[in-house]
């Protein structure tokens, strides 16, 4: 039934950036969910859904960013948040994507910001990339400047891949970017942990994604 397998990169790949969020918020006396909240706010237009387009760059996100948070009542360089992005990576997502390449196209879609305004490549961001490679199409928001949840992102991977959306399985860890990928007509799996996705992987495709 399905002939595609399209995957969000962060939240998938690795754990969600929310984790470091949070942990981000409790050494530095925040509320609960601050920067969710300001991210949240006019989500696609902000500091953040603007610098994933590469309408702007570091600097500008970094001021506009924490204009947003004093808009909250509080102090948050956007630096900060970018300094945050990185999770853990989960190796048995990449076992379940190799073995999915052996009887589906693959496609990755991620909101991410222009990688020379995030310093210099070190050892993670290569290994990301070696992951990047695998796939058979890959859509980067800040090379588009087109970022998700806009639906034309996911037409654009459709076109790509040469697959009806109906043919789909789309994967990420955000509600609101799984919506418009559903209305297409994917099936959608919202990814809470990396065995919890390969489970729902399983189910839909039949296969054997474990080790």
């Amino acid at each position: 039934m399905y002939q595609a397998v399209i995957f969000d990169f962060g939240g998938v790949f690795t754990t969600s950036p929310f984790e470091a969020f949070a942990r981000y918020e409790r050494e530095r006396g925040l509320p609960e969910n601050l920067i969710k909240q300001i991210n949240g706010a006019n989500y696609l237009e902000n500091a953040w859904a603007r610098f994933e387009r590469a309408e702007i760059d570091l600097d500008t996100f970094d001021h506009l960013f924490a204009e947003e948070a004093r808009a909250h009542g509080h102090h948050v360089p956007g630096k900060d948040i970018i300094a945050l992005l990185s999770g853990d990576f989960r190796p048995e997502m990449l076992t379940a994507l190799k073995r999915i390449k052996t009887k589906h196209k693959t496609g990755c879609i991620t909101n991410n910001v222009p990688s020379n305004q995030t310093g210099s490549a070190d050892g993670r961001t290569l290994y990301a990339r070696e992951i990047m490679a695998l796939f058979d199409h890959l859509i980067e928001s800040s090379k588009v400047n087109l970022r998700k949840p806009d639906p034309r992102i996911y037409t654009m991977m459709c076109d790509a891949l040469s697959v009806k959306p109906e043919h789909c399985i789309y994967l990420d860890d955000l509600g609101v970017n799984l919506k418009p990928a559903r209305a297409l007509g994917m099936h959608t799996i919202r990814v809470e942990s990396g065995h919890q996705a390969i489970a729902a992987l399983e189910a839909a495709t039949g296969m054997n994604l474990s080790k």
